[in-house]
Order: C-alpha cells, then structure tokens, then sequence
C-alpha cells in the first residue's frame, strides 16, 4: 500500500503533463537579434493553453508576433525595435474566465544584441573599380613608352 500511492501520483503526472502549465526545453537561438525568428519548444504551449508571448526585461514587457504555435512548439519573431538587453520569456495563459488570465514568467532568456550595420559597396564602384582594374592590368601587359 504504502508504494501505491507514490506511484499513482507519478502515473498521473506523468499521463496529465498535457494539463499542466506550459514547460520549456529548448529555446533556439538564445542569442538574438531584432527581427530574427525564435524556436521555443516544450509541453503544453498550444493555442488552448498560452494565449500570447511576451518578452521582458522586469521594466517592460513586449508582445510578440507568434508565427507557428503547437502543442510543443511555438515560433515568434523579436519585434524589429527590441532594445538590446537580456529579456525574460513570458507566456499569457488562456484563461476559462474573464479574472482568471495569469501571466507566467518561465525561466527562458534571450539576449537581443544591436543589429549590425554592414556597409557595401554600391553596384556602380563595383563595376568603376573593375574597369580601373582591367585598364591597369593592360597598361601592365602593354606599357606606353
């Protein structure tokens, strides 16, 4: 008797962990940038359990735009005007009744960096540098004296 109990109440964790509040595994990349595309997987965080995403910093929380949701996964892009920083995941449980909406805070961090600034060059110095280039290997093959 005394093992049965303990292991009904694992059974039944174990068989409702779909019930349970959302559970985090994986969250790829960690390290990102606005705009980028984020892959969170786990258990329970389909469309009847989390309601919407949220990133914050304990200042400010920022909505995000979920792209995929299922029960396992959930995909959301960083809104493009994310500051850098380190930002907190959190997830708006769907709630039965209006007061019953909780706000859960899960312990899954991103870290946003400042998106990078490359400068190319434009198409025309390309072709400019190019012609430079040929004419200059020709007066090397063929010099004017």
């Amino acid at each position: 008797m005394r093992l049965l109990v303990p292991a009904m109440l694992l059974a039944l964790s174990y068989f409702g962990q779909d019930e349970l509040a959302p559970e985090i595994k994986t969250v790829a990349p960690r390290v990102v940038k606005p705009g980028d595309t984020v892959v969170v997987t786990g258990v329970s965080l389909g469309e009847d359990r989390v309601d919407e995403v949220y990133l914050s910093d304990h200042k400010f929380d920022m909505k995000v735009k979920v792209l995929e949701q299922s029960a396992k996964m959930i995909k959301f892009r960083v809104p493009p005007l994310s500051k850098p920083g380190r930002m907190q995941l959190l997830m708006l449980m769907k709630a039965e009744k209006e007061d019953d909406a909780k706000l859960l805070e899960l312990p899954a961090y991103l870290l946003i960096e400042e998106p990078s600034t490359e400068i190319t060059q434009v198409q025309g110095d390309k072709s400019k540098k190019a012609a430079e280039t040929q004419k200059d290997q020709k007066e090397q093959k063929d010099p004017e004296f």
